[in-house]
């Protein structure tokens, strides 16, 4: 649901944070609000944890945040349901915005926002610079991955469409696997 139909930049959107309702983002210069329901924030909950646990057991393997500001370019501020950054670009702990892009970002459907994940966000994503980007499809019980065949690829050159029991890895997460039998079962 749109709230602002005038033309926003992302600095006017960061200026005002207060203005905006959570689970807010800047979609085209217009601020978009998508309250998630249950079953998106479970699934959500469930790959936050599996990354934070993998990230968290050893040493150099980055960090993982749940929704924040994103900024994209002049017009798009997102908040990707999960996002991942590597070790060269962990925050510090008393830094408020992420620099950049994540390197891997995780949209997960809901009824109101998948068409816009798909045609508008994964398009922009990837002109911004993202490595990987997952879309949880709740629907359909799978992840199509977006990627990158090597780091100075110019598109996402290599997509896949993961279901069933099959493992959800990633070469940017040496030693990540998921079953997605864990986020589909219920």
């Amino acid at each position: 649901m749109a709230i602002a139909a005038t033309d926003m930049s992302a600095a006017d959107y960061l200026a005002t944070p207060e203005s905006w309702p959570e689970h807010t983002e800047l979609i085209d210069g217009t601020v978009v609000v998508s309250e998630p329901k249950l079953p998106h924030t479970r699934v959500q909950g469930i790959i936050y944890r599996q990354l934070w646990s993998w990230a968290d057991a050893a040493e150099g393997r980055g960090y993982v945040g749940l929704p924040t500001d994103v900024v994209i370019d002049d017009r798009n501020v997102y908040a990707p349901d999960v996002w991942w950054v590597g070790e060269h670009r962990v925050p510090a702990e008393d830094q408020l915005d992420l620099d950049g892009v994540p390197d891997l970002v995780v949209e997960i459907r809901s009824p109101s926002t998948w068409g816009r994940d798909l045609s508008v966000k994964l398009p922009a994503y990837e002109a911004a610079g993202v490595a990987e980007a997952w879309y949880v499809d709740t629907v359909a019980r799978s992840v199509l991955v977006f990627r990158r065949s090597h780091a100075d690829a110019a598109t996402f050159d290599v997509t896949t469409e993961i279901s069933g029991d099959e493992e959800l890895a990633s070469p940017l997460l040496a030693g990540f696997s998921l079953a997605l039998g864990l986020i589909f079962a219920r």
